[in-house]
Formats: structure tokens, C-alpha cells, sequence
């Protein structure tokens, strides 16, 4: 059976990321009220000691924020804030990292607990690597925001840790938004829009230059304490997480939602349910999973369409150049030129 958590399941710790999130609002003379109304928390100036909030709260908690506050820096500025953070021994850990490619092994490894609403997943492909973010309890509305957010954290890290402003890319699985100008504060000009999904891409000779405030001893024993508490008490990954890693282990076999829903041990109409309530179902996380398998071997692999088909187990290019510009609104050709330019 494949454990996983439920967007109403109380387990974010609300002194970390949420109290976070408060603080600013309240430096910015935001409206305590209706900061907290539907969050779960209370007027305390830090929320109480093993507190939890659900990734729904949580969710309610940001939206609040974003429009209590009104302003377009509010998502890029909620994350600067955001890693290290002050989560215990898990920033530790982060703080110490020698690299970037050990920064994104702690980030993807621990992300239920320092990325609760939307999860890093990281691939290296010869002289590319690329982290891109998942949506791990289904908030489209609010996907955009988080997006900004937590690009900014990532980034905002490397360059506290690293010691130098690291020359990501970025790229938005939505249209260009009328101004940029936050995006280029925040994040720089290798800013590209109207992409399949929501990454961060750098060349992969990055990952391995030593970071000044890396500590080899300081960062082991923070991860030692962080699998003990990991161990005591698991974290499971989001219903989303859980089911796009069961999705992408088998893509090439066309999963069914009977084969689906028997590993999560569930009925196929009990997994209709789960999916609906994070605003999704089984065809759609599908079409997503095949589809960011096409990307990739598309832009690492410069893979035709014909390979792509034979990979995701379609009999022809013909029927997969159909399906995918059914999933895209493009053609594999015009795509796969974009992703080379």
C-alpha cells in the first residue's frame, strides 16, 4: 500500500512556514483578522509548539496574505524568507550544505517538511540540470504565487550559500503576466513563459563548486538528527506526489486506474473521489506524467518523435503526436524547436 497524505491532514508545523508567512504580514501592517480567518491559527504572536496546520490551511494562510496585501512583490518576498528557514535540524542542514548539488539532494529528499505546498523533484542530464516544481495537494488558483515563491527561495538560497547570484533559468508553465519587473528583481532576465512546466535549469558544472559556508561535519550530523526524527515520525509525500512518482515509475506500461488504485489499496471510484477533491482525476495526472517525460527526453536528449513514442509505449508517432497536442495545445515538432532555441 502506498502511504501518502490527504490535503486536510493536519501536518505542517505552524511555527515554521506559517508563522513565517505571518510575521511578514504583520510587519506590513496587514489585518491580523482576516489574516487568520479559515487558517486553523490563532491571534498568538507564534504559534504554539507542536501546532500543525493542514497544507489546505496553509494554503488559506497565503491567500489571505496575498490579498490583504495587495501588492505584486508579496509572493517573491514571502519567499526570501523561506530557506534556510528556522524549521530545527533540517535547516541546519541546508544552512551547512557544501554545494548545490548536496542543497538539492537535502531539498527533494526532505520536501514534505521544507516544501510543503509544492515539491521539488531534480534531474541531471549530462551538462543540464533541472529542478521543477509539483503541485503536491491540487491549488491551481494559488499554483502561480507559490511558483514565484518558492523559485525565490531557491534561488535566494544559492546565492546567501553559494556567495554569488547562480545563473538559473526560469521557466513558467503560464502566459507572461503583464509586468515582469518582480520577476526580474527577484529572479533576473532568463525569464521564459508559456512552457509545460514550471522549472529551474542551470548548467549542471555548478553543482559541484564548493560553498563558502559548507560544513562537511555541521551538515552530517544535521542529517543524522533529521532521519532519526524522519524515522519516528514519516512525513508522507501529497496524494499528487505520491501518485505522480507511482505514474512515472510505469509510464512506459500505460497504468490503468485499476492498477492504480489496487497499489494505493483503494477502489478506482475512492480514487476518483481522492483525485477530485484535489481538483484533478486519473487522466489528467497521466497526461501530465507523460508529458513531462516527453519534455525531458525532448530537451536532454534531443530525442525525435518517433523515439518519444516507442518510450511512452504508443504504437506510432502519428497517434502520439495526436495525444500530445491534445495534452499541450502544440505539436511535438513546435515544442521540441522551442526547448532548442
Amino acid at each position: 500500500m502506498i502511504a501518502y497524505r490527504g490535503a486536510g491532514e493536519a501536518c505542517i508545523a505552524a511555527q515554521h512556514q506559517p508563522a513565517l508567512v505571518l510575521d511578514y504580514a504583520r510587519s506590513r501592517d496587514a489585518d491580523g483578522v482576516h489574516l487568520l480567518r479559515d487558517t486553523g491559527l490563532d491571534g498568538s504572536d507564534i504559534p504554539a509548539a507542536g501546532r500543525a496546520v493542514s497544507p489546505l490551511q496553509y494554503a488559506q494562510l497565503i491567500r489571505n496574505v496575498l490579498r490583504e496585501l495587495d501588492s505584486a512583490d508579496t509572493s517573491f518576498m514571502l519567499g526570501q524568507q523561506m530557506l534556510p528557514g528556522h524549521y530545527g535540524e533540517i535547516s541546519h542542514a541546508l544552512l551547512h550544505a557544501q554545494t548545490l548539488r548536496q542543497a538539492l539532494q537535502i531539498l527533494c529528499e526532505f520536501a514534505s517538511r521544507l516544501c510543503p505546498l509544492l515539491r521539488p523533484r531534480w534531474r541531471e542530464e549530462g551538462a543540464l540540470a533541472v529542478v521543477y516544481w509539483m503541485d503536491s495537494f491540487g491549488l491551481p488558483a494559488l499554483r502561480p504565487a507559490l511558483v514565484e515563491m518558492h523559485m525565490t527561495a531557491l534561488a535566494a538560497m544559492c546565492r546567501w550559500l553559494g556567495g554569488e547570484r547562480l545563473p538559473w533559468r526560469f521557466c513558467f508553465n503560464r502566459a507572461s503576466p503583464r509586468h515582469t519587473e518582480q520577476h526580474q528583481v527577484h529572479l533576473g532576465q532568463e525569464l521564459r513563459f508559456d512552457c509545460h512546466l514550471d522549472a529551474m535549469l542551470i548548467d549542471a558544472a555548478w553543482l559541484d563548486r564548493p560553498w563558502p559556508r559548507g560544513s562537511a561535519m555541521a551538515a552530517s550530523v544535521a542529517l543524522r538528527a533529521v532521519e532519526l526524527e524522519a524515522a519516528r515520525a514519516p512525513l508522507h509525500p501529497g496524494l499528487l506526489d505520491a501518485l505522480y512518482d507511482f505514474l512515472l515509475e510505469r509510464v512506459r506500461g500505460a497504468p490503468t486506474l485499476e492498477l492504480t488504485a489496487a497499489a494505493f489499496d483503494v477502489s478506482p471510484a475512492t480514487l476518483k473521489r481522492h483525485l477530485l477533491r484535489h481538483g484533478s482525476h486519473f487522466q489528467a495526472e497521466l497526461d501530465q506524467v507523460r508529458t513531462h517525460v516527453a519534455i525531458y527526453l525532448f530537451q536532454t536528449r534531443r530525442a525525435d518523435n518517433d523515439t518519444v513514442a516507442a518510450y511512452l509505449g504508443f504504437h506510432d508517432a502519428t497517434n502520439f503526436r495526436r495525444s500530445f497536442k491534445r495534452w499541450t495545445g502544440q505539436t511535438p515538432g513546435l515544442l521540441r524547436d522551442a526547448l532548442h532555441v
